[in-house]
């Protein structure tokens, strides 16, 4: 534990706290500096782990039994893991300690099953029953229906019609592949060949599931739902009935043509041992759609995808899981901020071979998905994995480049120019900035069956369009310029009525807040204007007695947005650099956070925090971005410090 500084008080003579010893801050960041210094790849990157819930270590044993390529020996370290996340209702949630979620459970059900575990075990029993009392496998979202379907554990009618030949329609048609975001896009290419063919999967072992179906699986008449509940959402319905009626006059001619660009697309971006995507499900989707089309298992294509899928395993001794993706290039453009902050100069060999691996990830030579609304813009971006060339991310980009310009300007100008003019161009019309694409807001797509899981589209948010003007600002760029005025017009515009604003990529308001604060202090707000108090105030009002601030991933629901289960680090981070963002340093909401900081257990550089810190799509898909416990707090106590020792009231970075 750290102690107070005291001061004695020139009224009574009684010693009155001051806040946080800086000399003890001190130590804390030499040896947080120093654990994450040890933990540096030899050329220079940072790649933590990042962990989802039991969906993606489940589609991984489903996949295996599905192609026949069963790995007892890493599935039986995935088993450990799933009966190690099982929730105290039976199922399996979303995140860490997190409600029953009935598509999650069917599948990690299901993987279990496969694996040769007991169904008359307590645990499998519980489970059962939970998904039972949920409604049974009949209620998970469409893509469980399509996996199940696959297995032919549910009729073809239980998942939305899924034409390839939408592949072929012009960009004028309103379901056009380029109106869904790039996760969406490298998801359902694949899953289209898959849908023309409909295969079955292998399950040597022979599987079923019959018992999770309160009503036998092809007996169950309706399987769709209205995702929205909206009156375009049951017209989508009866939009998907009559595809369904007119689905036998299909030209088989058609359809062979629409495959063939299915699976041109999919080479094209398959994207090396990163993956198609670099994400699992896009991964996953890829390799049954080879197998589907045959392709023989020493095929170039199929051995590539194959790999690229088990490089996200982590496996342990006695247990394991697999990653929905790799993050490296965040990791390491965070940690730099992280190091810069610190005080490490730009000489140092740990950043300066940070910097170097940066600046050689970044994507310059190739026009992703991205030009179907920017084709005049030049490529500039980073992506969010080791390499994801068609896919490069803003959000990343923009960190990145202020990490590059912090360091060294003049050095790195052609990497921070070129990154700067890709952001420009990615500025949607509304002012804000989406993480992937440009005007990636055809809502009306969020009413179609397909759409259950709410996360089709990739619209601005809060959070990235404050990254970018952040970066702008830290840039030089003014206030003035048609980019920052846009911008900033766009995030005064979303500023929820308490004060906050959304957090799209990370946990939630605390998350969305800081970032948006972070930007007004860089462009030259007046940090003193009504809206900006409002933001503090919430803030203020947010921490939790312990002096730390923590939101539940179920704040995604609206009549849920105030939930806290526990403060957390990464979280207190947050609050802290948007309240000195706001000139709060000397607060006592301040003083009291960054004593949680000192007092929370760590190992070294690693604070503990075993709670979902990020979300993928909100309310249906979470993550643990384990580095996050790692360079935030570290970023935010010596940010403290140095504005402590320098007598500064705000920072001078966009970030």
């Amino acid at each position: 534990m750290v102690k107070l500084e005291v001061v004695t008080s020139s009224s009574d003579g009684e010693e009155t706290p001051k806040g946080p010893n800086l000399n003890g801050i001190d130590a804390v960041v030499d040896e947080a500096r120093a654990w994450l210094v040890d933990r540096q790849a030899a050329d220079g990157h940072w790649a933590f782990e990042l962990e989802a819930d039991a969906t993606i270590p489940s589609e991984y044993i489903m996949l295996n039994h599905y192609l026949d390529e069963i790995d007892d020996e890493t599935e039986s370290k995935l088993v450990a893991y799933l009966k190690e996340t099982q929730g105290d209702h039976g199922g399996w949630p979303l995140y860490h300690d997190g409600d029953f979620n009935i598509s999650a459970s069917v599948k990690a059900y299901y993987a279990l099953k496969l694996t040769g575990e007991d169904t008359d075990a307590p645990y499998m029993r519980w489970a059962r029953k939970a998904i039972l009392g949920h409604g049974g496998a009949a209620k998970a979202n469409v893509f469980t229906r399509f996996a199940l379907a696959l297995f032919g554990q549910v009729p073809w009618r239980a998942v939305p019609v899924i034409r390839v030949e939408a592949l072929l329609l012009p960009k004028w048609a309103p379901f056009h592949i380029d109106k869904v975001s790039y996760w969406s896009r490298t998801v359902m290419v694949p899953l289209k060949i898959l849908a023309a063919l409909k295969p079955k999967a292998r399950n040597p072992r022979g599987v079923d599931i019959r018992e999770l179906f309160v009503k036998p699986a092809h007996e169950q008449r309706f399987y769709l739902s209205n995702p929205t509940g909206k009156f375009l959402g049951w017209v989508m319905l009866g939009v998907d009935y009559v595809a369904r009626m007119a689905q036998p006059l299909m030209l088989k001619s058609l359809e062979r043509k629409a495959i063939k660009k299915a699976v041109d697309f999919i080479t094209e971006r398959l994207n090396g041992e990163d993956g198609l995507g670099g994400i699992f499900p896009a991964m996953a989707n890829a390799l049954m759609a080879f197998d589907a089309l045959e392709y023989p298992k020493d095929h170039p294509d199929y051995i590539i995808c194959r790999k690229a899928i088990d490089k996200l395993l982590v496996l342990r001794d006695d247990w394991g899981y697999c990653q929905p993706c790799l993050s490296p290039v965040w990791d390491t453009g965070l940690a730099a901020h992280a190091m810069l902050e610190s005080g490490m100069t730009k000489d140092d060999p740990v950043l300066n071979k940070a910097n170097e691996w940066l600046r050689g990830r970044q994507i310059l030579g190739v026009q992703g998905d991205w030009i179907a609304e920017r084709p005049d813009v030049r490529p500039g971006g980073w992506a969010f994995q080791y390499w994801n060339d068609y896919y490069p991310d803003v959000d990343d980009t923009a960190v990145v480049v202020m990490a590059l310009h912090r360091a060294d300007p003049e050095k790195y100008r052609e990497a921070i120019e070129r990154g700067a003019e890709w952001i420009i161009g990615m500025q949607s019309d509304n002012g804000g900035w989406g993480a992937f694409d440009a005007n990636n807001d055809h809502m009306f797509l969020q009413n179609i069956p397909f759409a259950d899981h709410g996360a089709l589209l990739d619209p601005p948010t809060a959070d990235v369009s404050a990254r970018c003007v952040g970066m702008l600002a830290q840039l030089g760029y003014d206030k003035d310029h048609p980019a920052m005025a846009r911008g900033l017009a766009y995030l005064r515009d979303e500023q929820e009525d308490e004060g906050s604003w959304f957090g799209r990529w990370g946990n939630n308001y605390v998350y969305g807040t800081w970032s948006v604060l972070c930007a007004f202090n860089a462009a030259g707000e007046d940090m003193q204007a009504r809206h900006i108090r409002k933001a503090v105030d919430w803030l203020n009002y947010a921490q939790r007695p312990d002096g730390g601030w923590g939101e539940d991933c179920s704040t995604y629901w609206q009549h849920r947005r105030e939930e806290v289960k526990t403060s957390t680090p990464s979280q207190t981070s947050w609050a802290l650099m948007g309240l000195m963002a706001a000139g709060e340093v000397n607060s006592n909401s301040v003083e009291r956070g960054i004593e949680y900081l000192l007092e929370a257990e760590r190992d070294g550089g690693d604070w503990h925090e075993e709670y979902f810190n990020a979300v993928g799509f909100p309310r249906i898909f979470y993550l643990r971005y384990h580095g996050y416990s790692v360079y935030f707090p570290l970023w935010t106590l010596s940010r403290y410090r140095s504005l402590k020792k320098s007598n500064t009231k705000y920072p001078q970075y966009g970030l």
